[in-house]
């Protein structure tokens, strides 16, 4: 197993972890909010480990075979129920399937031989999701955090932060399935092209004449 996918085996591992720590059963629920902050620290440092496993295996030539989604999945559905105000349902079943789709078309493009490099807005949503999950589960506990004098509305955050990822969850996916079907587009072209060829190439066999005798 090469390093990428022993760091996913890592993430993978978390969502367990996630799910008690969202669960009613979680044993810290104080009124300091330690259930939402440990619950937000898993989903943040589980994220880190999606970012460098995909930056070993670009640069080790290696792919990482596992679930990469499966954290994010659990953390959408763990949050229609711990916070319906903020994620519902039709936002995590859109994010959702989105994921699947570009995960399905990654495979396709693997198969065929090519890549599809992650495009910036697939980069940014993925900044903005992140954001999303953690302000949804803080807002849990908190709707505004007062720093100084300056009032920081965690509702605020949660609800722009996740109306931004959809419309960019949107917008990466079509991009990309967009960039997916120029290129396998692409290359069904050249196979054709290369049949042609060597079919042209191939000189049919000339009869054997066979002459009798009587």
């Amino acid at each position: 197993m090469n390093l990428p996918n022993s760091i996913t085996l890592t993430r993978i591992a978390s969502v367990p972890l996630l799910i008690w720590a969202l669960s009613p059963r979680f044993p810290w629920q104080g009124a300091h909010g330690e259930q939402e902050l440990i619950a937000s620290a898993i989903f943040i440092l589980a994220s880190i480990t999606d970012g460098l496993d995909g930056y070993l295996a670009r640069h080790r030539h290696q792919i990482t075979t596992l679930a990469d989604k499966l954290m994010v999945t659990a953390a959408f559905i763990l949050l229609v129920a711990y916070n319906p105000h903020v994620m519902k349902p039709w936002i995590a079943v859109l994010v959702i399937g989105r994921e699947f789709l570009v995960s399905g078309l990654r495979s396709i493009a693997s198969s065929e031989g090519f890549t599809i490099q992650a495009s910036d807005l697939g980069k940014l949503k993925t900044v903005v999701q992140i954001v999303a999950v953690v302000a949804a589960i803080l807002n849990h506990r908190w709707d505004t955090w007062q720093i100084g004098w300056f009032p920081i509305s965690v509702k605020l955050i949660a609800i722009t932060a996740t109306y931004w990822m959809t419309i960019l969850s949107i917008i990466s996916a079509t991009d990309y399935f967009v960039g997916f079907w120029n290129k396998i587009d692409h290359v069904s072209t050249g196979k054709r092209r290369r049949s042609s060829v060597l079919s042209r190439k191939k000189k049919p066999t000339p009869p054997v004449e066979v002459s009798v005798r009587d």
